[in-house]
């Protein structure tokens, strides 16, 4: 203890000088929006390498669990094929026809679900042409949208986000609402300003409305667990899992 304190001593000069220039950058970083974009995605990259590389050992001893996540995504396909097969099939002209979305494959090297907003890490990012208010999903369900981003890594603000904000539907009527988070259960989220005239019921598909340019139409988010009128009673407040 004695020669903690010495060397704090012998120091102080020095560990002063540290003190202040640790708090100057902090003020500098939460001041300037540029500064803080910058240090963010300076944070991202070093912490994405480390994350990654931690995350290449565990896929390592968990390739047993993934090839049975993709034997069941292949099950998955193979049943929308027959399906398909089966119903009547209409053609378009795939010539003069232009996707509006470009898919990009990535990996979740961090993910967090505890907190008030909560956000992912993903393996991807401007070298692969990730940029922000990109959509993420998984397997045909909703994750969130791209934020900060650098060359190798992006940050993936989580539905489970109580800043997010995304427009989403009933399946069955089309009726368009906000889906949120409250910050407490995380398989929980809200859907709220469904009109009061909607034929809302219990076990109704929430999917996204495809009404802005960040998620295409149609992909899960979950079901109505619950549901009942808003203070003003004008609309619904759902709850979604």
């Amino acid at each position: 203890m004695q020669q903690i304190v010495n060397f704090i001593l012998r120091n102080k000069s020095f560990l002063f000088f540290l003190l202040l220039l640790f708090i100057s950058v902090s003020l500098t970083i939460q001041s300037h929006s540029y500064h803080r974009s910058k240090f963010i995605n300076s944070a991202n990259f070093l912490t994405g390498g480390l994350y990654d590389a931690s995350n290449s050992v565990s896929s390592y001893f968990n390739l047993e669990e993934e090839n049975q996540k993709l034997n069941e995504e292949n099950a998955r396909l193979k049943t929308l094929i027959g399906d398909t097969k089966k119903e009547s099939v209409s053609y378009i002209d795939t010539t003069t026809f232009e996707s509006t979305f470009k898919f990009t494959p990535a990996r979740v090297i961090k993910n967090s679900y505890s907190k008030q907003q909560n956000i992912l890490l993903i393996d991807k990012g401007q070298n692969d042409s990730i940029k922000q208010d990109l959509a993420v999903i998984d397997n045909n369900k909703i994750i969130g949208i791209t934020a900060n981003y650098n060359s190798k890594y992006a940050t993936v603000i989580s539905i489970l986000n109580t800043t997010s904000r995304i427009s989403a539907q009933l399946e069955q009527t089309n009726h368009f609402g906000t889906l949120s988070w409250n910050g407490k259960s995380p398989t929980v989220v809200q859907l709220t300003d469904i009109q009061k005239n909607a034929p809302v019921k219990v076990g109704d598909t929430v999917i996204t409305s495809g009404r802005s340019a960040i998620f295409p139409k149609g992909i899960l988010i979950g079901t109505i667990k619950d549901f009942k009128l808003d203070v003003t009673e004008n609309f619904y407040w759902c709850k979604s899992t």
